[in-house]
């Protein structure tokens, strides 16, 4: 029965799809059978995997929005033992549409449960935002990783994010857990970011992963090429966090 793990902050542009297809390649070239859920309408996890999602094809949203089968819609990456479920631009309609529908928290939940016997783990890339996607994500994971950019207002906003995990947790999923908090982006020459990762650990002490993921060229241009930094540059110091995030994720996660 597959972990299920939400990537997850509200703020934009702090690693979410980065990190959720980087762990997952590092999960599946640990041996892992790996499945990454994107839940985010502008699809960059699938786009940055070199997967193409046409007008005609199923993915996401029709699995929540119109009850179709899952299991159809998977896409198999380059790697194996990594598969993905992808977005498409319709999914950003699916905020709204969800309002007006039954059980609408727990409908990932459902679509979930039905794959979860296929996989170790499930990964899902939430939106970049606290709306009815993002909670859906919440109710349907057993453990959270927050990523968090070294750089100004990284911590503005987070308060927000956990008063929403303890009320999910209150109301949706009491098993719901923070597995850890991820800094990324970091860059060791700039003094405001060792001042944001001495201020993330002592807001968050003992639930900061020691993985550390730094700002580099080649992990921002392997999404270009559809792939992963493990296919795109395996020597780089962002291939070596990425990995060790990986094998703490896989430890923790026991």
């Amino acid at each position: 029965m597959a972990r299920v793990i939400a990537i997850c902050n509200q703020k934009g542009g702090v690693g979410k799809s980065t990190t959720s297809t980087n762990i997952c390649a590092y999960m599946a070239a640990m041996g892992k059978y790996v499945l990454l859920v994107d839940l985010d309408s502008q699809a960059n996890a699938t786009v940055g995997l070199g997967i193409s999602v046409g007008p005609e094809d199923s993915h996401i949203y029709h699995a929540l929005i119109n009850d179709q089968n899952p299991a159809g819609m998977l896409k198999k990456t380059s790697m194996f033992g990594f598969d993905i479920l992808p977005a498409g631009q319709s999914l950003a309609g699916a905020t709204v549409e969800l309002v007006t529908m039954e059980e609408r928290e727990l409908r990932l939940k459902k679509v979930l449960n039905s794959l979860r016997t296929n996989y170790d783990f499930i990964i899902i890339d939430c939106p970049p935002s606290l709306g009815l996607l993002t909670v859906n994500a919440l109710a349907a994971a057993e453990r959270i990783i927050i990523p968090v950019q070294c750089e100004y207002y990284a911590l503005e906003g987070l308060g927000q994010l956990l008063k929403t995990i303890e009320l999910i947790r209150q109301g949706l999923n009491p098993d719901l857990q923070v597995l850890g908090v991820l800094l990324t982006m970091y860059d060791r020459r700039n003094q405001l970011a060792n001042q944001v990762v001495n201020e993330v650990h002592r807001n968050f002490p003992g639930r900061v992963f020691d993985a550390v993921i730094p700002r580099t060229v080649s992990l921002a241009e392997a999404p270009s090429f559809g792939k992963t930094i493990l296919q795109f540059d395996p020597n780089s110091k962002a291939a070596r966090a990425y990995r060790q995030l990986a094998e703490e994720v896989i430890k923790y996660s026991n």
